[in-house]
C-alpha cells in the first residue's frame, strides 16, 4: 500500500513570486513607456521606421507607425497601475512576438535598418551595421517578463489586487 502525500507549500517561492511579478510588471511598464515616449514626438519617423521593414504598403506602415507609440504608452500606463495585467501582458507578448519576427525577417532578407524600438529607426547610414541579434535577445527577455505576467498576473501594489480586495498574493492554482 502506497500513500502519496499532497505537495506542501514550502520554500520561498510563494513569498517571492508576487514580488518578482511586481518587478516584471514595472520593468515591462518602463520598457513600453520609454519606447512609446521616444517615438510619440515624431510620429512620421515612427512610420518611416515601420516602413523600413518592407513588409506592408507605405500608407499602412505610416498609420501603424503613428499608432504604435500610443499603444506602447497605454500598455505602459496599464502595467504601471497593475490594471488588467493579464490582458496587458498578452498584448505585450503579441507585440513582442511581432517585433522579434520583424527583426528576424529584416535580418534574413539582408536589410540594414535600425529596429526603431526606442527611437526613430529606419535605414542605417552607409558603413553602419545592424545589431539584430542583441535586439532579438532583448525582446525575448521582455517576452519572458510578459510570459511571467500571463501566468501570474496578480501582484502586490496593483489596481487588480485592490479591486479583488487582496494584496495580490494568489494561489498557484490561478
Amino acid at each position: 500500500m502506497s500513500v502519496t502525500a499532497e505537495p506542501t507549500r514550502t520554500g520561498r517561492w510563494p513569498v517571492v513570486r508576487p514580488w518578482i511579478g511586481v518587478a516584471a510588471r514595472l520593468g515591462l511598464a518602463a520598457v513600453w513607456l520609454i519606447a512609446g515616449g521616444a517615438k510619440v514626438g515624431d510620429l512620421a519617423a515612427s512610420g518611416r521606421a515601420v516602413n523600413a521593414y518592407q513588409v506592408m504598403p507605405y500608407d499602412l506602415a505610416m498609420v501603424i507607425g503613428a499608432a504604435l507609440p500610443f499603444v506602447e504608452l497605454a500598455l505602459g500606463v496599464i502595467l504601471l497601475l497593475g490594471l488588467a495585467t493579464r490582458l496587458a501582458a498578452g498584448v505585450s507578448a503579441a507585440l513582442l512576438v511581432v517585433f522579434v519576427a520583424g527583426i528576424a525577417s529584416a535580418w534574413s532578407r539582408g536589410l540594414s535598418i535600425d529596429c526603431g524600438c526606442f527611437g526613430s529607426g529606419g535605414q542605417l547610414a552607409a558603413g553602419q551595421t545592424p545589431s539584430y541579434l542583441p535586439e532579438i535577445l532583448r525582446d525575448l527577455g521582455f517576452l519572458a517578463l510578459a510570459g511571467f505576467l500571463l501566468i501570474w498576473p496578480r501582484t502586490p501594489v496593483s489596481v487588480d489586487g485592490w479591486l479583488a480586495g487582496d494584496p495580490g498574493v494568489e494561489d498557484d492554482d490561478e
